[in-house]
């Protein structure tokens, strides 16, 4: 599971992964946000996971930049952490989000 938040209204888009590899990945990045406003898109904070490798393609996509959060500071994701948590504890792994194929 993949998901962004808009920090300043909460807009949240969520994506199943079907796999760990960094092209899907990037590909649904790009698609995920679209809806959003430029300005509400200009970066992307990553944790260090090696899915997200092709980080590059984000700025030709959608004209992200990619900023990565620092292994020893989690809490500069926590909107995103408790979110995923409330999606667990709540929805079944076969949930799939609104708007998935």
């Amino acid at each position: 599971m993949t998901s962004l938040f808009e920090r300043v209204s909460f807009y949240a888009v969520v994506m199943c992964n079907e796999d760990r590899q960094p092209k899907p990945i990037m590909e649904a990045l790009i698609q995920g946000p679209a809806p959003l406003l430029a300005d509400a898109r200009r970066s992307i904070t990553f944790d260090r996971g090696t899915e997200l490798s092709a980080w590059r393609h984000l700025k030709a996509g959608i004209g992200a930049d990619a900023w990565f959060c620092d292994p020893q500071a989690p809490y500069r994701k926590g909107t995103v952490e408790i979110t995923n948590n409330r999606l667990r504890k709540y929805l079944s792994r076969s949930t799939e989000p609104i708007g998935t194929h």
